[in-house]
């Protein structure tokens, strides 16, 4: 890009000169005649490297010209060299530098010292224009990191609203845990002792009375009995349910073939009944709950025995498959043990794989299979408590497959350790 230079004299042979001596540097020029008309030029244009202007002009001089352009902001960075014939006295040199005036040159004008001074301003001009470049470019980056801080600002600002929030809802959850708590022992007492009271009172009416009850009448007594009995299962179930969801963890080395033959050797009387073959297979030590652990596996294989085919004896197969990361994103880091519990009893669509283990929901009636509705979320609830978690795979009459699949390395505070 060519530096431009004002030129500034009123004879237009001087003006012809300064050009003709300065062209073969790449200037580009722009020329007045008068103070007047530079001044009229600088108030439509103020890109000049350099001005060079005359002393000694008409209606307006050098120095009263450069006195009126240096009073507007936009034109005090433009260096103006003054050209004279006349060599003033000191105070006339120093009135012209107070003007503004950076430097003199007399005429006859000498071309090389010309040249050389304008290479210097425009040369200077130059590196003013790049700092105030970088100046503008540092203002940016200054405003962007501005800007930046500005909004870590308004991020922790929402982070702590965020945590005060949290620390409000964690309130509000204990809260509730010790409602739920007052709630477990209503349940433990006052909805128990009414059944206590109801099925007291029908064995009694049934042993008193059962010779002058007709069989409708000994059919509603046991239906009452049968009904009050599931409501106590139920309310017994809720119970273990809060219980473990309140349970705090405490994590130990566990071998699982030892806890899975204490679960069978639990089982025994209702194996026995259903002539079932149970095989443990490979199960490895982990880092668990035992007191939660224990009722997953216990619920999971009570539910393969109740659950088993008229016609066939059950036959239960609890294994491990390789460790990975449990089918889960596999951007994770963590590994998991999946433990098999595989029956051939009746199954279930797989379209009712997630369903089963939401709380109360049953794929049978009570006349099918007894049961509440709540050792299926049971175990989900367990495997969570684990970090882990629990699916099935299964197909009507040809068994079902639960997965359990637990962390091989847990995280625990030292305090679990100890």
């Amino acid at each position: 890009m060519k530096q431009r230079i004002l030129l500034v004299d009123d004879r237009e042979d001087n003006l012809f000169s300064m050009e003709t001596i300065l062209e073969a540097d790449g200037y580009e020029f722009v020329k007045a005649s008068s103070g007047r008309q530079a001044l009229k030029i600088l108030l439509a244009e103020f890109d000049f490297a350099l001005i060079l202007m005359d002393v000694k002009m008409p209606n307006l001089n050098g120095f009263e010209t450069a006195a009126l352009i240096y009073e507007r902001e936009k034109l005090k960075h433009i260096p103006i060299i003054f050209i004279t014939a006349n060599t003033y006295g000191e105070e006339n040199i120093f009135k012209g530098y107070r003007t503004g005036a950076v430097d003199y040159i007399y005429k006859p004008v000498n071309p090389d010292l010309l040249r050389a001074k304008v290479a210097v301003f425009v040369d200077l001009y130059k590196k003013n224009q790049q700092l105030l470049l970088q100046e503008k470019k540092l203002t940016a980056i200054n405003r962007s990191l501005q800007n930046e801080i500005n909004d870590r600002k308004a991020s922790e600002e929402k982070i702590i609203e965020l945590n005060h929030r949290l620390l409000k809802n964690i309130d509000g959850l204990e809260k509730a845990n010790r409602e739920l708590d007052r709630f477990a022992f209503m349940a433990s007492h006052d909805l128990q002792e009414p059944l206590r009271k109801i099925l007291a009172f029908t064995d009694r009416l049934y042993i008193r009375h059962k010779d002058k009850l007709d069989e409708d009448g000994l059919f509603n007594i046991d239906r009452i009995q049968k009904s009050a009995a599931r409501m106590q299962e139920l309310i017994k179930d809720i119970l273990t349910f809060s219980r473990y969801s309140s349970q705090q963890d405490h994590f130990e080395q566990v071998d699982l073939n030892l806890l899975l033959q204490d679960v069978v050797d639990d089982l025994k009387p209702m194996v026995a009944e259903k002539k079932a073959r149970i095989e443990i297979s490979g199960l490895p030590v982990l880092f668990v709950n035992p007191g939660l652990i224990k009722p997953l596996f216990s619920n999971l294989l009570s539910n393969s025995l109740k659950y088993c085919k008229k016609d066939e004896p059950p036959f239960i197969r609890i294994y491990t498959a390789d460790a990975d990361n449990g089918g889960r994103d596999a951007g994770t880091q963590t590994k998991y043990c999946r433990i098999h519990v595989n029956d051939n009893g009746i199954g279930f669509g797989q379209q009712y794989a997630e369903q089963i283990f939401e709380m109360f929901q049953r794929l049978h009636s009570n006349t099918e299979y007894e049961g509440t509705g709540i050792g299926l979320a049971l175990c989900k609830l367990i495997a969570e408590k684990h970090n882990g978690f629990i699916s099935a795979l299964s197909k009507e009459s040809e068994g079902s497959t639960f997965i359990v699949s637990l962390p091989l390395h847990q995280e625990v505070t030292r305090k679990e350790i100890a």
